[in-house]
């Protein structure tokens, strides 16, 4: 059975380094983007993703563009109480890891198979649980 060209066969979720990769067009991530286009792969970022990689010499409109191009995710009560919950079920706690909390839990209410590109694999590893493919970028 093949499953219907309007229903996503996953999902590539980009942290703050990858988005970031993205608007610099860096071509690791370049690649995958274009696979999970190939693959009609949903591709998202959570909202949370966007406080990190926005700072004033950011190329906005490469940002703007990159961004129109992906589905950004909100941070819903779910979502953070999901976080809260991961961070606690890790044994992390605080700011530093907050906005990869958010990610995760957005990551993990992604249809599957999920696959995220981060600079931070070991933090984002533990907080998925090992349910989702990470990837070093």
């Amino acid at each position: 059975m093949t499953r219907s060209p309007t229903v996503p066969g996953g999902t590539l979720v980009l942290d703050s380094e990858g988005l970031a990769k993205a608007v610099l067009r860096d071509r690791a991530v370049t690649a995958w983007l274009a696979l999970a286009r190939a693959d009609d792969l949903r591709v998202v970022t959570s909202a949370a993703t966007l406080v990190e990689v926005v700072h004033p010499r950011i190329n906005r409109p490469a940002l703007e563009w990159t961004l129109s191009r992906l589905i950004v995710e909100p941070i819903t009560e779910l979502v953070a109480r999901h976080a809260a919950a991961l961070l606690a079920d890790a044994g992390l706690h605080g700011h530093k890891y907050a906005i990869d909390a958010m990610l995760s839990a957005t990551t993990l209410a992604a249809p599957g198979p999920v696959t995220i590109l981060t600079s931070d694999p070991e933090d984002l590893g533990v907080l998925c649980g090992g349910q989702v493919t990470v990837i070093a970028v």
